[in-house]
């Protein structure tokens, strides 16, 4: 067993006190200092409130985890407390799962994003069951007058072999909580893991098969009203006025007005991103009235002006530059081929590039483009609210709770102790919630309603508001020597409005004249956080070149690969490499092994991609046939190292979701836009990936190891990309350099 120590700096991960009725609770920080919202948990003493999530025991032995991390399908509401109840030594069928709502007074990184849930818990959740075990024991020592040491634990029961004692952990309950937390504890070695590394159902799965209210949309309350917006037509307008002449006394409607989203002097932080921040909106007894009257409404537009604004992410400071104007994709794709013909800002240089090309053999330069993407979530976006004089309560799903609740304070001009955000289950998310304006503009119109509104975005306002996968630009040079070894390689990167560039990840490190540039370009198209931000599309091109590479040295393409990366794990290049080249080199060398690698049939394309992001590994060998003349995928073989697995299930349930989404965003994905307008707003037009073209076997293959747990829900995205496109190599002889593959 390992020691560490309860504490962190100054702050204890836990205390504990006696529940009302017995038995001990244990609050532990599980990831900075927070407070538990007072409405859930009426019976807690009061000196519980500034814990972030808890642990409790019964006198009955039941166990309860409250969770303050949103659920995003991610399934932490199920491994997070399996974590929890490994090392308290506890019945996994005795624990109990709920949400906590929102409390920013006192919660800190209170979200999800970045596949960083688990990995940024284990310690303390493992602290935290590992402290409650001991508290447990100590009880019972105390109790029986025998020695702590001698006392074992298993499935929640507290045994002393030498005298026969034993009690459940309900009957050391109520004791164990009067003893001082330890300062320190000691946790399991990993080979006496019972519960992590074994599969558990989805706590939520038999709410969710059997359709009860877990989803921000389920939301009712007695009296409410309905309400949606209008916004301008185009990106580059702003609303002028509004005809409601005809929508007002249409049947049901109650009102039609105007909200502004933000205040003019507020400052946005990072999350608060909002195209449109002025909107019309109509308010109704029900959905179906209130869409009729949306039909009827008319507004007048006008061009924006040009602006810069100053902004905040965790505290640095920025300028975000709008230009104005109706931009469309054709203006995009040249002014990217312009820009990637210009020096760029050089973020990286090892050896001398210049020279390395002019004495290379052979030269293979492409370059590699992908187009916006719209996140397209099965539940639209919606919000609840009921804001009076003396408080405001919101109840819906959103990523980032603590950021949006501090716009909204300052947006109603009151305190965080008076606002009460309640979370429930996201239908979706991909990064689409976490920019959730609908949260406030919700609020705003029960503020002027002076009555609990549910805001529902219907799917065409959701896919034309904006916070889309920004249109990114890669330029590949790869120089091969005499001997086909890599000994150049060059990538200039850019996008709109971001670069897609991991400067310091693979090949970076493993070839010695490398060279990495990166631009931007700005718009007034409203872009954030999509699933593998950057990594989507820099695997994507990056696996594909590395392919061509491989072919033109005429090398198995795996071979290649670790080739390059024996390179960069014995004689690496440069200093600040992000990767381990080894993990890199396991997962290629399992997903070939357990893919049949070089066993092809006739009929079968083969195509592989690795990649490094979100602190994992991940390779996948994609199998597709061609059927009168379109490709069909019929397998993928996916490796994964992400440390220790905490649920098999749940963990191969997230990589086979990945591998579909990155097919489907391969083949067919694309949102381009017209003078400002998005020319696709619902799935009529937006093609998404059918039950019938998802893999007909996806099977996922973990690499067992003692690493703590790193990212999850994205690594498996961005390397399906480059898989689909180095397989339709293979079946059709042609190279795709652009997305989507296919066009509907």
């Amino acid at each position: 067993m390992s020691t560490v120590s309860t504490k962190i700096g100054r702050r204890f991960f836990i205390k504990s006190s006696t529940l009302a009725g017995g038995g001990i609770m244990l609050g532990f920080n599980w990831l900075a200092s927070c407070q538990m919202p007072k409405k859930e948990l009426s019976s807690v003493p009061k000196e519980w409130f500034k814990i972030n999530g808890f642990l409790k025991i019964s006198d009955n032995g039941l166990v309860t985890i409250m969770s303050p991390n949103p659920e995003g399908g991610q399934n932490v509401k199920t491994s997070m407390p399996m974590i929890v109840a490994e090392e308290l030594d506890v019945n996994w069928n005795d624990v109990i799962v709920e949400q906590a709502p929102l409390d920013t007074a006192n919660f800190t990184r209170q979200f999800i994003g970045g596949s960083q849930a688990i990995r940024r818990g284990w310690e303390s959740l493992r602290m935290t069951g590992a402290c409650a075990r001991h508290m447990l024991k100590q009880a019972a020592a105390q109790a029986w007058q025998v020695p702590l040491e001698e006392l074992t634990t298993a499935s929640g029961v507290i045994q002393h072999e030498k005298t026969g004692h034993s009690a459940g952990y309900g009957e050391m309950a109520s004791a164990a909580a009067t003893l001082p937390v330890p300062e320190t504890v000691e946790l399991k070695e990993i080979k006496d893991f019972k519960i992590i590394g074994t599969s558990r159902k989805n706590v939520d799965g038999q709410k969710i098969v059997t359709g009860q209210p877990l989803f921000g949309i389920d939301t009712y309350r007695e009296g409410m009203l309905t309400a949606m917006i209008v916004h301008p037509p185009a990106f580059g307008l702003k609303l002028k006025s509004v005809d409601d002449s005809a929508a007002r006394n249409m049947p049901g409607i109650k009102d039609i007005f105007t909200i502004k989203v933000f205040n003019e002097d507020y400052e946005k932080e990072f999350f608060d991103t909002c195209t449109f921040t002025e909107i019309a909106v109509i308010v109704g007894n029900s959905t179906w009235e209130v869409m009729n009257a949306k039909k009827a409404l008319k507004i007048s537009c006008e061009p924006i002006t040009s602006s810069t604004e100053n902004r905040s992410r965790f505290g640095s400071k920025y300028t975000q530059h709008t230009p104005a104007g109706l931009e469309s994709t054709t203006d995009h794709k040249a002014q990217m081929e312009a820009m990637a013909a210009k020096p760029a800002e050089i973020v990286r240089k090892d050896g001398n590039p210049d020279m390395a090309f002019k004495k290379a053999a052979k030269i293979i330069e492409r370059t590699f483009t992908a187009p916006y993407l719209a996140h397209n979530c099965m539940e639209p976006m919606n919000f609840f609210a009921d804001v009076t004089s003396e408080k405001a309560t919101l109840i819906g799903p959103l990523q980032k709770p603590e950021f949006t609740e501090k716009a909204l304070s300052a947006r109603l001009g009151m305190p965080l102790e008076k606002i009460d955000i309640q979370m429930t289950r996201l239908g979706g998310g991909y990064g689409r919630r976490s920019y959730a304006h609908w949260l406030i503009e919700a609020a705003l119109i029960s503020q002027k309603m002076n009555a609990p509104v549910k805001l529902i975005y219907t799917r065409e306002d959701d896919m034309t508001d904006g916070i889309y996968r920004p249109a990114y630009h890669i330029k590949f040079r790869a120089g091969l020597d005499g001997s086909n070894n890599l000994n150049a390689f060059h990538v200039k990167a850019g996008g709109i409005p971001e670069s897609p560039l991991a400067k310091d990840r693979f090949p970076a490190g493993a070839v010695d004249h490398y060279l990495a540039e990166e631009w931007t370009i700005d718009t007034n198209l409203t872009v954030g956080s999509f699933r593998a931000p950057r990594s989507n599309f820099m695997a994507s091109a990056e696996q594909s070149f590395l392919d061509e590479v491989a072919e033109a040295a005429g090398k198995d393409p795996i071979d290649f690969r670790l080739e390059l990366l024996e390179k960069a794990s014995k004689n690496p290049v440069g200093e600040n490499n992000d990767y381990d080249a080894n993990r890199y080199a396991g997962v290629l060398k399992m997903v070939r092994e357990k893919s049949g690698w070089g066993k092809e049939s006739t009929d079968i394309y083969r195509g592989v991609s690795a990649y490094f992001c979100h602190n994992s590994y991940a390779a996948q060998v994609l199998d597709m046939k061609m059927e009168n003349g379109t490709p069909k995928v019929q397998k993928v073989t996916c490796a994964i190292d992400c440390g220790i697995v905490v649920n098999p299930d749940g963990a191969k349930n997230m990589a086979e979701g990945g591998i579909v989404d990155g097919i489907g965003n391969a083949f067919f994905g694309e949102l381009t836009f017209k003078d400002g307008v998005p020319e696709k707003n619902n799935f009529d037009k937006y093609r998404m990936i059918r039950m019938k073209e998802a893999p007909k076997e996806i099977d996922v293959y973990f690499v067992e190891s003692n690493i703590d747990p790193t990212g999850l829900g994205e690594p498996t995205f961005p390397p399906t990309f480059a898989a689909v496109a180095n397989a339709l190599y293979q079946a059709t002889g042609k190279r795709h350099y652009h997305q989507p593959f296919l066009k509907s």
